[in-house]
């Protein structure tokens, strides 16, 4: 005999396979206890950058009963963003970070998550809950570790055994009570690929990486010039990076996504290096319309092609 808590799991899994979410775990709706001296810690050492978010609610960051009511579980999806054919990264070339090929993940996910809760309404009754995608302050990647979706890598992205760690991570915190999957072990083992290969040295330690170290942090998040000292080290990365998760041995099992919302804008691999020195707000507008590139705007994204691409003379006449 099936109890509620596992019958309710089956079903809102199973209509999380159906809506496309590539995996669908759960975890006990706590305090994060584990959590609260690393992230103290982190914040203490201003490694959050300019990034000034990360120390707001603290306490609603460790508890997701501060977020909803009576919170008793936290599900969380994983969705696939590895692309089918990777935008072109030799050395001339400019790269994007995967997750910003297309459209930017925030709607996709909070959609298909309002659908699921939606379901959860018409076949469950009255249950209290809301989604998250980046929304607010979930510790997103504990709670996928917790749901058993994945351990955190020496990088600290979540990394699962089948698809590696290319892919999106949301949550629907329930006050319903679900039946919760373990953690599962960490396999990262003796590798240092990860640390080796980052070329600001923005992982300072196995599992620790100092966010305002980081190319996706220089590039994405601050809004101020880029200091001179990292001159040289981007390797060509314009908007985010890849590298931590491009040398990561789990990522040979990465296989494209199914998801055609995150697939790039035709024009985007047309673009050469002189193409993207030149680009016009209208082309911005054009191919980045839906897209995560949004957030730098058209004149933080010349800010990082300029540093990454000394060549293009930011005081050539328009």
């Amino acid at each position: 005999m099936h109890s509620p808590a596992s019958h309710y799991t089956q079903l809102i899994k199973a209509k999380a396979a159906a809506l496309g979410f590539d995996f669908c775990g759960v975890a006990k709706a706590d305090f994060l206890e584990d959590e609260a001296p690393r992230l103290e810690t982190w914040l203490k050492n201003g490694m959050h950058g300019q990034m000034n978010y990360m120390a707001n609610h603290f306490d609603k960051r460790l508890d997701p009963r501060l977020l909803v009511d009576d919170a008793k579980s936290v599900l969380t999806v994983l969705l696939n963003y590895y692309p089918e054919q990777k935008l072109p990264e030799g050395d001339d070339d400019l790269k994007l970070s995967k997750y910003a090929y297309g459209t930017d993940y925030h709607f996709v996910i909070k959609d298909k998550l309002k659908d699921l809760l939606t379901f959860i309404h018409d076949e469950i009754g009255e249950v209290g809950g809301r989604a998250f995608v980046d929304s607010a302050p979930v510790m997103d990647k504990a709670w996928a570790k917790r749901a058993g979706l994945g351990w955190v890598g020496k990088h600290t992205n979540l990394i699962n055994r089948e698809i590696g760690s290319f892919f999106f991570i949301g949550e629907l915190i329930l006050d319903l009570e679900l039946e919760p999957d373990g953690p599962i072990t960490d396999y990262c083992g003796t590798c240092t690929r990860c640390i080796d290969a980052c070329p600001t040295d923005a992982i300072v330690g196995p599992y620790v990486v100092d966010g305002s170290k980081c190319i996706s942090y220089f590039t994405i998040e601050l809004k101020e010039a880029i200091p001179t000292e990292v001159q040289g080290k981007f390797n060509n990365w314009m908007f985010g990076c890849d590298i931590c998760q491009d040398v990561c041995p789990w990522n040979r099992f990465a296989r494209p996504h199914k998801t055609p919302a995150f697939d790039p804008h035709p024009d985007l691999a047309k673009l050469t290096k002189t193409d993207w020195e030149e680009i016009t707000e209208d082309v911005f507008r054009e191919i980045f319309r839906r897209s995560a590139v949004k957030r730098t705007k058209l004149e933080g994204l010349k800010r990082n092609i300029s540093f990454v691409a000394p060549t293009a003379d930011p005081s050539r006449s328009e």
